[in-house]
């Protein structure tokens, strides 16, 4: 599996959530509204979910093994972080 797209949308709005992010799998499959979340311990991603009728939040589609999930967060992450340094390129 290889992440052929990645497309950061970055949130206005102060908060937690710093970015949407949708990617592209083999050129054939797209995930989209993967969340980059600035948590206590850094920075992470939160799979695209769905509030199901009991309140919980569940996965609408996820990775099998946590080793696709570091994968997947690593390649997201350091594509934000390219956007972001381009961001402050920009403003000067």
């Amino acid at each position: 599996m290889q992440i052929t797209d990645v497309r950061v949308r970055k949130v206005a709005k102060e908060g937690k959530m710093k970015a949407v992010v949708s990617i592209t799998i083999d050129d054939e499959f797209v995930v989209h509204d993967i969340k980059v979340i600035e948590g206590e311990k850094g920075m992470f991603i939160a799979m695209p979910s769905r509030k199901a009728t009991d309140g919980e939040y569940r996965d609408i589609a996820h990775p099998i093994n946590s080793a696709t999930r570091d994968k997947i967060q690593k390649i997201i992450l350091d594509k934000y972080e390219q956007a972001m340094a381009e961001d402050v390129e920009e403003a000067i």
